[in-house]
């Protein structure tokens, strides 16, 4: 009976250790188990992969990204037109052309010169508040003379590759162009001297800023003086600095000036169209704020005063007095 007793306390020791062994096999599962499943979830974490970028999308609009490779810019050209200017050509200043109707119809015509083959002539009907293109043909390389009348536009131009000087009138606001007699375009200045009635003649100083050809006398601005003379007859010199500009009006000339003390711009002054002499004088009119220093036209139709100062034309409707 002790020998039974020992038997069965074997078996049963064999069921326990069997049983504890089962039992650490499944809790060994158990904690494998757990772990994979811990590190599939934080695979899958965004917190532990960073922020998610959002899906690519496309577009037909070209990107602006600094980085991007920029078009080039194209260099300037030699070809004339559309502002440029030829090679070889003169780098002095195209002359301002103003000639007025009356109070509302002017024409102004930048000179250019032959080698530049850039001239521009505006027509207005509204006092100067807008401007219309004329076209002078394209054999028209500068544009050296203008005389407006309430029956057309008169032009002095250089024509064609050797820029022969031509007259041409216009009665239909420059839409056809005819040849017009000699002086029609009244005076004018080219590079190779002055035109008055369509006859060169020896300038009487070395670089004329403006000239005017009446019927029986003529006047030329020069850089301290104004020259008149009556018919073909001698220059007389009249000592007159800063004018820039002359008109007519009767038997009196207008004259704009510049660097007058009393005139914080362009003064307006008149002075006699006949029995010039040394001594004759200029009597001011009125001061136009203007920019002194800029190229000046000026004409006068009547009462109208008619001023071209850099890119701004006035108009004066009493003389010149107020503007």
């Amino acid at each position: 009976m002790a020998r039974d007793r020992g038997t069965r306390s074997l078996g049963g020791a064999l069921r326990r250790n069997t049983l504890i062994g089962v039992a650490v096999v499944i809790v060994a599962l158990v904690v494998i188990d757990v772990v994979l499943v811990a590190l599939a979830l934080g695979r899958t974490d965004p917190a532990t992969t960073g922020t998610p970028r959002p899906a690519p999308t496309y577009s037909s609009v070209p990107s602006d990204d600094a980085s991007a490779t920029p078009s080039p810019t194209p260099s300037a050209s030699a070809t004339p037109g559309a502002g440029g200017t030829a090679q070889g050509a003169s780098s002095v200043p195209a002359r301002h052309l103003l000639s007025a109707v009356d109070g509302r119809e002017a024409w102004r015509a930048s000179s250019a010169s032959c080698s530049a083959a850039d001239v521009v002539l505006e027509h207005t009907v509204d006092a100067g508040t807008t401007w219309q293109p004329v076209a002078l043909g394209p054999d028209v390389r500068a544009l050296w003379g203008m005389r407006a009348t309430t029956s057309g536009l008169s032009i002095l131009a250089a024509v064609g590759d050797g820029c022969a000087p031509t007259e041409r009138t216009s009665v239909d606001d420059g839409a056809t162009w005819k040849a017009a007699t000699a002086g029609a375009a009244g005076a004018a200045i080219t590079p190779d001297g002055l035109l008055l009635n369509g006859v060169a003649v020896p300038t009487p100083c070395p670089e004329p800023i403006d000239a005017f050809q009446g019927v029986r006398s003529a006047i030329v601005v020069c850089d301290t003086t104004v020259q008149w003379r009556a018919g073909t007859g001698a220059w007389v010199s009249v000592p007159l600095a800063g004018v820039r500009g002359v008109a007519v009006n009767d038997a009196s000339y207008t004259l704009a000036r510049v660097g007058v003390p009393e005139c914080q711009g362009v003064q307006i002054a008149t002075m006699s169209a006949v029995g010039v002499t040394p001594a004759t004088t200029a009597k001011a009119v009125g001061c136009e704020p203007a920019d002194d220093g800029a190229q000046i036209a000026i004409d006068r139709a009547g009462v109208n005063v008619w001023t071209w100062v850099g890119d701004a034309v006035a108009v004066s409707t009493d003389g010149g007095a107020t503007w």
